[in-house]
This record gives C-alpha cells, structure tokens and sequence, in this order.
C-alpha cells in the first residue's frame, strides 16, 4: 500500500512566522517613530530631502542653470519687485534659486551618503580585525587612528583637495577617509567586550574559523551602533561638503552646491540676502532633520540608552 505524503507542521509554521515577526518588528518601530516628536520631524525632513533630490527634474520650476541677466538680484515673492514664478528670488546671474536648492539636494545626499559609506566599510574594517586579535595588531591599527586625530580633518581635507584637484569623486574619497576614525573606536571597544561574550567563546571551541566568528557572531552585534554612526556622520559629512566648496575647493560649477551657492552670496549679504540665505537654511534644516533621526535610532537602536521617548 502506498504512503501519503506527510506535511511537517513545523516547516509550515516557520514559514509564516517569519513574516509575521517581521511584521511586528516594522510596526514597533512605526509606533515608535511617532511617539517621539524628534523623530518624526527628522523622518519628515530626510524623506522631503530624498524625495526632493529623486524628483529634481519634476519639482523645479525653471533650469537651474539657466543664465537671464534681464532677472539678475530678483527678490522672493513677498518683497517689492519680484519676478512673477520665481518664488525664491534669482541670484546674481538670474538663475532660479529655488530650482537651484532643489538640485542642490542631489549633490549633498550623493557626498554624504558615498563617502559615509567609505568611511563606514573603512572604520568597520579596523574596528573589527583591531578588536578581535588584539596584540600587535590592535597596537598598530590604533596607532594609525591616533595619527589621524592629530591632523584636523578638515586641514587634511584641504591638503589632499590641494594635490589631487577638487571634484566630486575626490571630494567623496577625502571625506571618507578623513571620518572613518570614529566608527574604528566604537566598533573596537564593542568588539572588545563581544569576543569575551559565551557565544564566541562557544564559537572557537568547536573550531569555527575567526574571519566566520567576526562576520556572523560580532558583526551583526555592532551593526546597531553602526547604522547610529553613519546616520549622525551625513550630518557631519554635509557639513563639510559645503564648507570644502565655499571654499572652492570641493564641488566645481557648473555642478549645482549649496555650499557653491553660498560662497557665490557671500558678496552680496547687504543688498541681495536671499541668494546666501536660502541655501544656508536648506543646509541647517537639512542636518537637523538628520540629527533628529540619528538621535532617535540611538535611542531605539542601544539598549543601554534608557530615555523616555518624547
């Protein structure tokens, strides 16, 4: 006689438990995003900057490059001698300044999102190899980290700007490598206390090999403090971005910058404030939005951080 085919209850259970857990975690961190006034702010300022920079072309109003020197010093719409669809006022060249901040968020985002993540797999890398083995190698990686704490980042920043020329792809790589010392500390003092921890203990007992001990038992451990690092670190890296080109030597025109933007009002504060201002605002809301919903992932995100979400 033949056997019917038997079904495992459990395989069937765990297949739906999976989403289910998923699930509830999503919506945990949902109702905790919006009982936390700061963080909500800072979702909704990151995901208008996102959304802005993705949808540039369809959101400005005019060519941010375009040049009119019938519109030049046009005020914003509610000053005397505005020019009707130029809701920001124009700048010395008559170009849109609202299409301008507009694009302008695609620059930012790309700096300070590519070269945290340089500066992340960077810092995540020495903090990790420092922490686990210790000894000689622990001694000289930190000793490279203290190198780089003796040298401002942003005079190093101007050095290598200086040799290699200013450009995004350079601005990127100096930004990454300048900042990546702070992931370095945090992830290897983690590290530190992790591998005296039972399961990595239990790990080398039964032979696994360390390059698996590091990436499934200790890296997963320390990618909460990461993701907090790196969210806080756009802020920081934005930053940077617009003072390395007010200076002139990050982002080249005709490429569109807040920081570029800024240095070109600069000379014109006393009669035409809104070609500086604008983009200054742009920059503070933008970080701040950022700082919002870094300090609200900390807090989710450690376990050690006992504060009553506002």
């Amino acid at each position: 006689m033949a056997l019917e085919p038997q079904t495992n209850p459990t395989v069937s259970k765990g297949t739906d438990v999976a989403p289910a857990s998923r699930k509830r975690t999503f919506m945990r961190y949902v109702r905790l995003l919006l009982k936390s006034k700061t963080g909500t702010v800072g979702f909704i300022i990151v995901t208008g900057v996102i959304l802005m920079a993705v949808f540039a072309p369809y959101l400005a109003p005019h060519d941010p490059n375009e040049i009119n020197p019938a519109l030049m010093f046009k005020p914003p719409f509610w000053l005397e001698g505005s020019e009707p669809g130029y809701i920001l006022g124009t700048d010395n060249q008559g170009r849109d300044l609202l299409s301008r901040i507009i694009y302008g968020t695609q620059i930012s985002l790309l700096v300070g999102i590519s070269s945290v993540v340089v500066a992340g797999i960077i810092g995540l890398t020495v903090g990790l190899i420092a922490g686990y083995y210790g000894g000689w190698i622990d001694n000289l990686l930190m000793r490279v980290v203290d190198a780089f704490l003796a040298v401002p980042n942003i005079l190093l920043a101007l050095v290598i700007l200086g040799v290699f020329g200013p450009g995004v792809l350079t601005l990127i790589f100096v930004l990454g490598v300048t900042n990546w010392i702070a992931y370095a500390r945090v992830v290897r003092g983690e590290v530190l206390t992790l591998k005296e921890r039972e399961f990595v203990k239990a790990a080398r007992s039964i032979g696994v090999r360390n390059n698996k001990i590091i990436l499934h038992h200790l890296l997963p451990n320390v990618f909460s403090s990461f993701i907090v690092i790196s969210t806080l670190s756009v802020a920081t890296t934005i930053i940077l971005e617009a003072s390395l080109s007010f200076l002139g030597l990050g982002i080249q025109p005709p490429t569109i910058s807040w920081g570029l933007m800024l240095s070109a009002g600069r000379d014109y504060l006393a009669t035409s404030w809104w070609i500086a201002t604008f983009p200054g605002l742009a920059i503070t809301i933008t970080v701040l939005g950022i700082i919002f919903l870094g300090d609200w992932m900390r807090d989710v995100l450690d376990p050690r951080t006992q504060v009553n979400r506002r």
